[in-house]
């Protein structure tokens, strides 16, 4: 009786068990796709015990820890204890710093085992990216759990390029402080690390210069602004359109991205796109005629005028305040879509020309570009271009924005300049997603997700040797048609998301049809985040 009641326990113990369901693995989502990832049985939980673990204590490092125990306590509801440990342990993230591994400052490698993490990089941008990766693990939506479950894996990873960027215009249309946050964290989600920030064109100066308080009290705001587009224009409306940022405020947001391993470049266009500048203080200007901060798009021939040392000396000042304020190397000087028609009649650049053996507008141009290019020379930094500016003067230090095609960028690589890719068609996010007539209005053309993804920055016919030259991509967000914050995340996102698979990933890896199911999970973390989206290419979502 007793061996017959033993048998019965036992078996019901058995069918217990058996109906037991397993832990689902998670499917592995995550873009941009690792450059290579290894799959490997089990999962690995995380929970309120498991330990964040940092092999020194550095605030960079504990910075890194914090923001991943953020995210953790944003999604799930719960936070984990940092500390510091020389080795991993069972149930820990180790986050290990190791400076002798042989790979680039943005390489990861990244291992979960059913007993822990452990994420080890040369250099603190590497951390980042691989705790990047591991959120992207752990489920895209926000809900309270006491478990997290992430599948275990083995990824090895590393950028194509080193200069991975968004430009964003600030100048037609100011976007504040809080959004500019957003955006960085936006950006950092999908390793984007560098930001070209159009702070100053015809239509608004939007950054605060101590020395020339006239640049915002006057610059940064227009009187009205076009309605429509610019060859079906329904006239301008009356309404005032300004802003502007402190230099406090641009430390807290250099800041701010600067913990997020994202470089800001400034850019203040020249000679070209002056006239808000020129309003503020129209002696800079080739004539007497009054300035007025530009209420239409356009290109316009009121420019700087470099046959007055004085332009050049604002110029300097001008940069000497910002330089201090933007910390990395770059510093943008335009240089694009300059009418040097005022330069022609300006006896002031005249007599420049004469002095100097100028023999026309062109060869001015290329002696205003210099002396910017020595006045950031002599401060540290280093000059960016828009490519139509290229000569034979431009240094080898120099980087060129290749935004009019291949013939451009083959060029600009035979003449070993440091050359991003930035093709206006595929690159500029103001053009249409989708059928215009379901759309908010935007400049024109048409770039979808599947042509964003499709884009080869290096062209088929460029030698290894010279494609050396070509250090990264940009995609460009001109702000012209868009009003609201809102409006630039929608033009943004998600080819963006295409943009940074394209700058990170292998070419070997691109594959749109798997890349648009990793979408549908990051589509939910742009749910999660607040991040406005165009979801046309994968509904339903």
């Amino acid at each position: 009786m007793r061996l017959i009641q033993a048998l019965l326990f036992i078996g019901i113990i058995n069918l217990i068990f058996a109906c037991k369901e397993p832990v689902a693995k998670p499917v592995v989502r995550i873009i941009p796709q690792p450059a290579e990832a290894i799959d490997h049985p089990g999962i690995f939980t995380i929970s309120a015990k498991t330990k964040i673990s940092i092999n020194n204590q550095s605030e960079q490092l504990e910075q890194i820890a914090a923001f991943l125990n953020g995210h953790i306590d944003k999604y799930f509801g719960f936070t984990t204890k940092i500390l510091v440990s020389s080795s991993d342990e069972s149930n820990t993230i180790f986050l290990k710093l190791d400076e002798s591994l042989k790979i680039g400052k943005e390489d990861y490698h990244l291992t979960v085992l059913s007993d822990g993490v452990v994420i080890e990089a040369a250099a603190m941008n590497g951390l980042f990216y691989g705790v990047q990766t591991l959120t992207q693990l752990m489920p895209p939506t926000i809900k309270p759990l006491k478990e997290i479950i992430i599948p275990a894996i083995e990824i090895k990873d590393t950028p194509r390029f080193s200069w991975r960027g968004l430009q964003l215009d600030v100048s037609r249309n100011f976007m504040p402080k809080e959004f500019m946050l957003k955006y960085l964290d936006a950006m950092a989600m999908h390793k984007l690390n560098t930001l070209h920030w159009h702070l100053a064109d015809d239509q608004g100066w939007r950054i605060e210069i101590k020395k020339y308080p006239r640049l915002t009290e006057v610059g940064s705001v227009r009187k009205k602004t076009i309605i429509g587009h610019i060859n079906n224009s329904l006239g301008t409306d009356t309404i005032p359109n300004g802003g502007f940022y402190t230099q406090l405020d641009i430390r807290e947001i250099v800041q701010y991205a600067s913990e997020r391993f994202i470089t800001i470049i400034p850019e203040i266009g020249m000679p070209g796109h002056a006239l808000a500048a020129l309003a503020a203080y129209p002696e800079l200007g080739c004539t007497s005629n009054p300035y007025e901060v530009a209420s239409k798009w356009s290109v316009f021939s009121d420019i700087y005028c470099p046959g007055k040392e004085g332009t050049f000396t604002f110029i300097s000042d001008v940069m000497g305040e910002m330089t201090s304020l933007f910390p990395g190397k770059y510093f943008h000087i335009g240089g694009a879509e300059s009418l040097e028609t005022s330069w022609e009649q300006c006896p002031d650049c005249q007599i420049r020309m004469k002095n100097d053996s100028l023999i026309s507008t062109k060869d001015l141009h290329t002696y205003f570009e210099n002396r910017l290019s020595s006045i950031l020379k002599s401060l540290g930094k280093q000059s960016v271009h828009w490519e139509i500016n290229l000569n034979d003067t431009l240094t080898e230090e120099a980087v060129t924005v290749s935004w009019h095609g291949e013939k451009e960028t083959i060029e600009a690589t035979k003449r070993k300049l440091q050359t991003v890719i930035s093709t206006a068609r595929y690159c500029n996010f103001d053009q249409y997603q989708t059928d215009p007539k379901t759309e908010p209005l935007a400049v024109g053309g048409m770039l979808t997700l599947e042509q964003v993804y499709n884009i080869e920055p290096v062209p088929a016919t460029l030698s290894k040797k010279d494609s050396r030259y070509i250090i990264g991509m940009q995609a460009n967000i001109w702000t012209a048609y868009m009003k609201t914050p809102v409006h630039v995340e929608y033009m943004t996102f998600p080819r963006a998301a295409a943009f940074a698979e394209v700058a990170w990933s292998p070419k070997a890896s691109h594959n749109y049809k798997w890349f648009k199911k990793r979408l549908v999970v990051q589509a939910k973390r742009y749910e999660a985040e607040g991040i406005i989206f165009c979801k046309a290419e994968f509904k339903p979502y």
